[in-house]
Formats: structure tokens, sequence, C-alpha cells
């Protein structure tokens, strides 16, 4: 516990030391253009005051005019009265103006029975008119007017003069100057009993804390073009300073100073002394940042921080955290810490508030600095670790939140439709509850409110209960599938998700009745198949045991024994026969067989099937009518394996038809595809199911006395299979029909 909490506090003290050494570092880039090598009077604050003080000094002195000759001085040329006379529309536009202006203010008057006010009312809009109507008349009447309003203003303007003359002698008690106008020689100056050669014995360096000059080709002359001062003194007054500087762009040479002597309670002589201790505070504060930064460094190559804090309790509780909410905690605090520094890079240093700044400075900035630093370095060293396993990060993000968020909003969007009913019942809803704390803080709404509710909030609240029902009735029908019960169909209304969910389940119940049914189905036939197969397996062992045992009699003749040992070997024949059609038939069925395919003329190939039973057809009662083209028909199969198909079923006709009746096999070409089709009646009743015919050892002779498998059927069925072709069976009372379909080239 000693070594975590000795690691904790080297890791906050080091944290601590690169606040301080980065916030220091930070206030040489934001404030050392300002203090490293300068003074005030190089500052954008002494500039700004330089020049309001030039632009006072301009309108009281340099450029000082009576109202008279301001007055004297007024032109109207030809385009200020055209835009006069047309600047609310032609003469038209603006009489129906005036009038439109005063016919509400006169009908209301005279319905009130007050004609006096309404004569007020007509004689002040006739007068307008009369005076619109004398602006189109006369230029001469515009250009008095336009006169007139250029005196009032000059009026006006020097009304704000005076309302600015003391501070414009709060200037004067700083500022020092000494002008000569370059074009009329006339002197202006606020420095007393001073005459042209005893300037530079006053305004000098051992007299004064600043000095502007302005007759070396330096600096130039003083020109007052544009310069005048900011703010309500000018403000609005634009045509009056034109008329003040009109035709006088003039240029002064001589010097602006500052007095050393100048009053320490000025407020320029304050802002001047809290510069030089701001600039004082820079220093120290920069100088201490550089060494904590420096310090920070051999820090932290000593006693590796990150490693420290690496072996404490609460590392793994953030590894638990979410990787997103990791994410967005870095960011945070990285934003933090950025906004901390831009605090530092902007914050300006009030001259006249520096120890504030300096213990705001030491009581939250660094404080919160730290602490955002250590939260970032720390988030960004340990995320850092996490990024470069791109394994562990992508196991990380399985786990995020946004990452699990959009499977849950993937899935509620899965069927887009049901997406968009539950947004829109929810915000129906939403707002539906702002609705009405709407009328609770304003009953004036409360019928719209009303009208709303009912027209779409109330259809939305049934539409919901409905849906909710049958929901509901699916869920319990659902269950009761689940317990294996079969309740009756759901009903399935329109073509809503929940009545395609009605639907799907109303079809997984009939496959689970169906399933059913086939599982006892394959049960029944399992049974089948174990008795078939061990009834057709020990009827030839019971008679190789029977006259192996016969065989054995010392007394025995030699036409017996001749006669045992071929029914021996005619039962083994038999034996073999049966065992490899199961092992045959088990490979079909499993799938566990390769087909030798080649290029097969079918004709010709059914042709040499029958032509292996030709002598067998010959000694039978059965009639063949076959009908197979005479052109080639070429199918790509196992030749070998197709002659199988076409012998088991030629077999099977001569082994189960009914003796003196007609045997059908056609072979046509139908488009891509060649049909074969086997027809005979059978000799043995076979009942309606088909599809049991192509079991493993199902016979038609259910008395098992016929020398066949019961294989050769299931056998073929499977080759056709395994070809990508199709086999039926289709029975009509005893007729016994075989279709074969095989995709040609």
């Amino acid at each position: 516990m000693g070594i975590k909490w000795r690691n904790s506090i080297k890791f906050i003290v080091w944290t601590a030391i690169l606040a301080i050494g980065i916030s220091g570092t930070l206030s040489i880039v934001s404030k050392g253009d300002e203090y490293i090598g300068a003074d005030f009077f190089q500052s954008p604050e002494f500039d700004a005051e330089m020049e309001q003080f030039i632009g006072f000094l301009s309108i009281y002195e340099l450029h000082d005019k009576t109202k008279e000759e301001l007055r004297n001085n007024i032109t109207v040329i030809d385009e200020e009265i055209e835009e006069h006379r047309y600047r609310y529309g032609d003469l038209p536009e603006q009489v129906s103006a005036i009038k439109n202006q005063y016919e509400p203010q006169i009908q209301d008057a005279l319905a009130a029975n007050n004609e006096e006010v309404a004569n007020l009312y007509k004689a002040e809009r006739d007068e307008k008119i009369e005076d619109i109507t004398n602006n189109f008349k006369s230029d001469e009447y515009i250009r008095k007017k336009i006169a007139k309003e250029e005196e009032e203003r000059i009026d006006s303007f020097f009304q704000e003069r005076e309302a600015y003359d003391s501070l414009f002698q709060e200037y004067e008690r700083a500022f020092k100057y000494y002008l000569q106008n370059t074009q009329t020689g006339e002197v202006f100056t606020n420095l007393n009993g001073v005459e042209d050669g005893s300037v530079k014995e006053i305004m000098n360096d051992k007299e004064m804390l600043f000095i502007q000059n302005y007759s070396d080709s330096k600096n130039g002359y003083l020109s007052t073009e544009g310069r005048y001062p900011h703010g309500d003194i000018v403000e609005g007054f634009d045509d009056v300073i034109a008329l003040l500087y009109k035709g006088e762009t003039q240029t002064f040479e001589g010097a602006i100073a500052i007095p050393k002597s100048t009053s320490s309670e000025h407020p320029l002589m304050i802002r001047y002394h809290d510069y030089q201790k701001a600039q004082i505070t820079f220093y120290v504060y920069a100088g201490i940042g550089l060494l904590c930064l420096v310090l920070s460094i051999l820090i932290y190559k000593k006693i590796k921080p990150f490693q420290l804090v690496k072996s404490l309790e609460w590392d793994g509780i953030y590894q638990r955290i979410p990787i997103d909410l990791r994410l967005i905690a870095f960011v945070a605090s990285f934003i933090v810490m950025a906004a901390l520094a831009f605090q530092v890079l902007n914050s300006e240093i009030y001259y006249d508030n520096l120890y504030s700044y300096i213990y705001d400075l030491l009581e939250w900035v660094l404080p919160a600095s730290m602490i955002a630093m250590a939260g970032t370095l720390l988030q960004f060293y340990l995320l850092l670790a996490v990024l470069k396993e791109t394994s562990s990060f992508k196991e990380e993000w399985r786990k995020a939140l946004i990452y699990k968020g959009y499977f849950i909003l993937k899935r509620a969007f899965l069927n887009t439709s049901v997406g968009v009913q539950l947004l829109v019942l929810l915000m129906v809803v939403f707002l539906s509850g702002i609705g009405a704390g709407i009328t609770f803080m304003d009953p004036g709404v409360i019928l719209f409110y009303l009208f709303l509710f009912l027209v779409v909030t109330l259809p939305v609240l049934i539409f919901l209960i409905i849906r909710t029902g049958y929901f509901n009735t699916i869920i319990q029908n659902a269950s009761a599938l689940a317990n294996g019960n079969f309740e009756p169909d759901l009903p399935v209304k329109g073509q809503s998700v929940l009545a395609r969910l009605a639907e799907s389940i109303n079809t997984l119940k009939h496959g689970v009745k169906a399933s059913e049914k086939a599982q006892a189905k394959s049960e029944r036939l399992k049974t089948e198949l174990i008795t078939n197969v061990s009834h057709d397996l020990r009827t030839p062992l019971t008679s190789i045991i029977s006259y192996t045992e016969l065989l054995k009699s010392p007394d025995l003749a030699d036409e017996d024994r001749d006669a045992y040992v071929q029914v021996i070997d005619r039962k083994s024949k038999r034996l073999k026969v049966l065992i490899d059609d199961l092992f045959e038939a088990s490979k079909m069925a499993s799938g566990n067989i390769e087909l030798a395919k080649a290029q097969v003329d079918i004709v010709q190939l059914l042709q040499q099937a029958l032509a292996e039973y030709d002598e067998t057809i010959q000694g039978s009662t059965l009639q063949f009518r076959v009908g197979v083209p005479e052109k080639s028909i070429y199918t790509y199969v196992d030749g070998q394996k197709l002659w199988r198909v076409f012998d088991n079923l030629i077999g099977n006709i001569l082994k189960y038809s009914l003796e003196h009746t007609r045997v059908y096999i056609d072979l046509v070409k139908e488009k891509s595809h060649v049909v074969i089709t086997f027809k005979n009646v059978s000799k043995y009743e076979l009942g309606g199911n088909t599809d049991e015919l192509f079991e493993r050892f199902k016979r038609g002779d259910t008395s098992r006395h016929t020398d066949g498998s019961g294989l050769g059927l299931a056998i073929a069925k499977s080759i056709v299979d395994l070809h990508d072709g199709s086999m039926d069976i289709d029975l009509d009372g005893d007729l016994f029909k075989v279709t074969i379909g095989l995709a040609t080239i």
C-alpha cells in the first residue's frame, strides 16, 4: 500500500511540474511579442491612445472652424437633389403613400365624430403632399431644404464636440505637441512660452518618456487625412466631418511627446507603470515555466511516471470501461486541457489588476490544467497500448457501447417499417406529452390540443392497443406450440410485420405436424426395414445351414449331394447379391460415391439394357412396346450407373408384371431434357402410397416369395438424384408407371 501511495505522489508532482512548464512556455508563445524587448509605447494599447489623441487634435485644433465657416462651405450638387427627390419613389408613388398613411387616421376620427382632429390630419397630409409636389417642381426648393438640414447637423456636431472638450483636455495633460503646418507655416502647440528654436531643448529624451517626431525621412509628416476620433463625437456626422476637412488634407511637421513630469495619477501613466510590472511578471513566470519544463523531462526519464500508475488498482477498473467511453473521456479531457491552454494563450494581463490575475492563475488555472493534463496524458498512454494491439482493439471495440448500440438499432430497423412505426409512435407520444404541458401553461390552446389529440394521438393509441393485443395472441399461440399444443391457426390480417409473423407461426405449426407424421412414418419404416432385412438375409442363410448339415450325412447319395451343393451355391449367391445391394444402397443414400460422367447416347444405353434381357423377354408372356427416336440423344452421365437404373427397372418389370399384359417403354426429348417412361401392369396390389416404394427392402410382393432384394428402386432413385435428375412413380389401380427425367447436352 505504501509503494502505491508513493507512486501516486510522484506522478502528481511530476504532472504539476509539467503543467507549470507548459503553462510558462505557452505564455512565451502568447505574450512574447508583447513583452520581450518591448515597452509600453510600442504596445497596441498605446497606439490606440495616440491615434485617438491625434483625432481629437485634428477636429479641435488643426482643423478648427467656426459654424459660419462650415455653413459657408455647404454646397448642394445635382446628384444630391436627385437623390432627395426620388428617395421614396416618383411623385405619384409618394403622394399615394402619404394618402394611405393618413387615410385610416382620418376615417377613425370621422367615425368618432371628431371632425376637428380629422381636419388636422387632412391639413398635415396636404402640407406633406404640397412639400413633395414642390420637390418635383423646383431644384432650388430642394437645395434650400438640404442646406437647412446640413446647418442643423452642423449645430448638433458642435454641441457634441463641446461635450467631449473635457476628454480632449485630459489628453492634453499627458500629450505635449508642437506642430507646424507645412503649407501655411501656422504653429499649433500646447507648450507654454516655447519658440521655434527652443523646441528641441524641451522635447528630448532627457525631458520626455516618449517622443514621436514628424520631421525626418523615417516618420514623414503628420497627415490628418482620415484622422478623427472614434466614438459618438463623429458617429453619424460624416457629412459634417467632410465639410471640416474639405479641401484641406494637410501635413504637419514637429513632434508629439509625453513628458516625464506627467502626473503618475494620469490614466495613461497608470497603464505605463502597470505594463512595466506585467513585463517583470512575464519574465519571471516564463523563466520558471522553462525551468519546470526541462525539469519535467529529466524526471520523466528517471522515474517513468506512466509505468508507476500502471501498477495502481484503478488501472484495472479503467480497462473495464467500454473503449468508446474511454475515447470520449480522453477527448473531453483533451478539450479541457486545450481550453485551459487557450485561456493562458489569450488571457490578458490586466495592468490595473495584475495580482488578481496571478492569484486566479495559481488558484484554478494551474490546478485545473494539472488535472486535465494528467488525465489526458494518462488516458493517451493507456489507450495507445490498446490501439497498438490490433486484436486487442477489435476485442475492446466489440464491447463498446456504440458497437452494441449500432446492432441494437440495426435489429430495430431490421424490418424498416417496424423501425419507422416505432419512431412515429414514440414521437406522437412524446409530442402529446409536451402538448399537455403547454396546455397547463397556456389554457388558450386547449381546444387546438384536443383537436390534435382526437385526430392524431387517439387513433395512434387505438392502433397501438390493437397491435399489442394481436402481438399477445401471437405470443400465446407460440408458447402453446413450444409446449407441443396445437392451437387453431392465427388470423392473418393485412401485410404488416405481425401478420407475416402470424403466418410464419402457422407455417411452422403445420411443419411441426408434418414433421411429427414424417417421424412416425420413419419409425414405422425403420421397423419394417429391420424386419425385412432380417427376413431376406435369414432365409438364404437358413437354407445354407440346413443343406450344409445334410451334406455331413455319411450315407448321402452322390446325386443328392450334388443337388444340395447346387442349392447352397444358389443361396450363397443370393445372399451375396442381397449384401452387395444393401452396401450399394447405403453408399447411394449417404452420397459417398463418385460418378464417372461422360457424354453418353441415352437411346443406345436403353437399347443395350433391353438387349441384355432379350432372351428373358422372349421367354416371357409379356409384350414389350418400346418407343425410342431414331436420332441419338446425348446426356452427360455415368453410363454404368445409369445402365444399373435401366437394369433394375426392366428386371422389376419382368418379375412383377401380370402375365399376358403389355409393357410400354418410351424415350422422348422435351426441350433441354429427356424423359424415359416405363409402364406395366402389376401382378400384386401395391396400394396408394408410392413414396414408400422408394424405401429400402420395400417390395411389391409383400409375401416376399420372389427373388427381389427390395433395393432396386431405392438404388435407382439415388442414382438419378446424384445426376440432378428426377424419378417419379405413378399408380393408377394396378398400372405402374416410372418416369425419369435427365438433362441433355
